[in-house]
């Protein structure tokens, strides 16, 4: 009998008390980003009814909007973005300028083209994708509408006072675009329907106004929510993505410890699907007539489905892979936080790899060891993301850096076989992007760098850099209580730079205001050098040691000294505007803490009493963890 994926359904205690203590966290106050935190609150209700011919679908949507926040609005904004992906739109522009196209979104349209072009400029009109509204109400009464490309303006019937709620309601019609990045129809790997941003979702709106930002590929940010979707589609297609099935048994599919039993009822070409999703701040959903489905428990955990399809290419790797996604979802609920889900979905159907609520979309085919990378990466969104909802198009390396670390320590720690530790490559790419002249700093807009390996590095890696350089400033049992914390007090909140920053300072109790500015909002880079041994010093009863900082960003030092009869001490240099002194990170090693080292004078001395043994070797930051761009001149060797 064919397999096919089914959500578990909802259990009417573990749901009511889900609800509650979402409802809780959406109201409260818990200090954020201010002692008056706030986050506006949605609560949608979709009917979709899709041709699978026409790759058409039309749609209502009620929408329950509260206003949080001490603004009255006078008007609001959605997203339509699958209004991108047509000729001459802003995506296609930005496609046909940026100095690296994204190759997946670029083509030869014949053979004996000399380049490739733009697959969007050249899309048919049965290709495109568009999102159109109509019969905009506020409250029941007609209001007026904008559409600027991918983004809705709609001018309220009435303001929407602080603390009050209004129900906005409209009719949407759409096209699924043939896949070209993320959502679409008919991916290169043949599955039919990858929904992701296919609904007029509502913009965010927080302390910072509102991020009605144009869609151009890059990264998106939503407002938390609850979410109740019907799907209506044709019977011989197999559905998964966010949230939990609500009517298994009414259209024939049913749970059991074998998988999912299929039964489709005869009399009925369609079959509608209902989904609920608590607290998430997106909605993406999966169709192919072809999944495998496969579940698998999480001891004490969520329930993990796998969708894909039914090619024998591919089947060893997917069944191969749930064993390990097991683990690495343990991992990051030890790492970081559990999981507050009852699922999580693993499907076949994106152009790489794509995290969405409560799933994610990759790309199927491929090594083994590549589709468990894509999922580690993408499953450790859900934490980095989808519940700790950073703002992506702003801070991009709080999700994209922070996933890219728990994903290394994860894989790294989960391997049966260890290689080089992966933060090695990190480093050598951060220096890379540093000596290209390239580097933008973080805080550059998403969609605003020059280039989209210089995005990549930045977020990815530089992002990445953030966390590991933090555990050479406050240690690494600091470093793991800050993440826990960070997670803890901003889960289903909006994280912004400066909470993670202060989740890390209310753990080590260190000054880190300097660190943020400097990693994150500029491109100032760190370099220090060994200037001279001086073993002459003092009639010979000491050795003086010259240090400098070259580079304009500061950093506490640490020194290794190593002596011919193969003995070491370390000494290490606290930074004053740090304010901090970080525990011994080699107790074995006998350490020596020296006066501090202030950022205006760029020169630094100290003096080490000379032994009956001889120095071999001076070494700063023998842990290899402060991102120096100059190694060179981090050592000095007595000849």
């Amino acid at each position: 009998m064919r397999r096919a994926f089914v959500l578990l359904f909802f259990k009417l205690v573990f749901m009511k008390n889900l609800f509650l203590s979402f409802l809780v966290l959406g109201i409260t106050t818990i200090n954020a980003q201010n002692t008056s935190y706030w986050q506006q609150q949605v609560d949608y209700k979709m009917e979709v009814s899709m041709d699978v011919k026409s790759y058409q679908y039309n749609g209502k949507q009620e929408l329950i909007y509260t206003n949080n926040s001490n603004d009255t609005l006078r008007k609001v904004y959605y997203h339509l973005f699958n209004n991108a992906f047509q000729p001459g739109s802003e995506m296609d522009m930005r496609l046909q300028s940026i100095k690296d196209p994204d190759g997946r979104m670029f083509t030869k349209l014949k053979e004996s083209d000399e380049k490739k072009q733009s697959r969007i400029a050249h899309l048919q009109p049965d290709e495109i994708g568009y999102l159109h509204v109509s019969n905009f109400k506020q409250d029941g009464i007609p209001a007026t509408t904008k559409e600027i490309e991918t983004i809705l303006e709609v001018k309220l019937v009435r303001p929407l006072l602080p603390g009050k709620s209004t129900v906005l309601t409209l009719d949407f019609e759409g096209q699924v675009p043939v896949q070209i990045r993320r959502s679409g129809r008919n991916n290169k790997e043949g599955v039919a329907l990858s929904m992701s941003q296919w609904y007029p979702k509502m913009a965010e709106f927080d302390f910072e106004g509102w991020h009605a930002d144009s869609y151009i590929s890059r990264e998106f940010h939503g407002v938390w929510g609850n979410f109740d979707v019907k799907i209506t589609i044709d019977k011989n297609y197999v559905l998964g993505g966010t949230g939990y099935l609500q009517n298994g048994n009414e259209i024939g599919y049913n749970y059991q410890d074998e998988g999912v039993k299929v039964s489709i009822p005869k009399n009925s070409k369609t079959l509608t699907w209902h989904f609920k999703a608590p607290m998430v701040h997106d909605f993406t959903w999966a169709a192919d007539k072809d999944y495998i489905h496969d579940v698998v428990e999480v001891p004490n955990g969520a329930t993990l489905h796998f969708l894909y399809k039914n090619n024998p290419k591919i089947i060893e790797n997917w069944k191969k892979a749930q064993q390990k996604t097991v683990e690495l979802m343990q991992f990051f609920n030890s790492f970081v936080g559990k999981y507050p889900y009852d699922q999580y979905s693993v499907i076949q159907g994106g152009d790489g790899g794509m995290e969405y609520a409560m799933c994610t979309l990759i790309l199927g085919e491929g090594t083994y060891d590549g589709l468990v990378g894509v999922i580690a990466h993408e499953m450790g969104h859900s934490w980095f993301q989808h519940v700790l909802a950073s703002n992506e198009s702003k801070h991009g390396w709080m999700d994209e850096g922070f996933t890219t670390f728990i994903e290394d320590t994860a894989l790294y720690e989960l391997s049966d076989k260890k290689g080089e530790n992966p933060l090695v490559g990190s480093y050598r790419a951060y220096y890379k992007l540093v000596d290209s002249g390239k580097e933008q700093p973080l805080s550059t807009h998403a969609d605003r760098f020059d280039e989209n390996r210089s995005y990549s590095t930045a977020s990815y890696i530089k992002g990445e850099l953030f966390l590991t350089q933090l555990e050479y400033l406050i240690g690494r049992e600091n470093l793991l209580k800050t993440i826990k914390r960070f997670y803890n007090d901003f889960k289903f909140k909006h994280p912004t730079p400066n909470d993670i920053k202060r989740s890390a300072e209310r753990v080590s109790g260190a000054h880190l205001d300097w660190y943020l500015i400097d990693w994150t909002q500029t491109t100032n880079t760190i370099d220090y050098g060994i200037k001279e041994v001086d073993e002459a010093t003092n009639n010979l009863q000491q050795t003086a040691i010259f240090l400098e900082r070259i580079g304009r960003m500061p950093m506490p030092i640490d020194v290794l000294v190593e002596y011919i009869d193969g003995t070491q001490e370390t000494f290490y240099i606290p930074l004053r505007m740090m304010n901090f002194e970080k525990e011994n990170p080699t107790p074995s090693i006998r350490r020596t803490v020296l006066k501090d080292w202030a950022w205006g004078n760029p020169n630094y001395s100290f003096e080490i009493p000379k032994s009956k043994t001889t120095i071999k070797k001076v070494t700063l930051d023998p842990s290899g963890l402060m991102a120096d761009v100059k190694k060179e001149n981090n050592s000095y060797e007595i000849k």
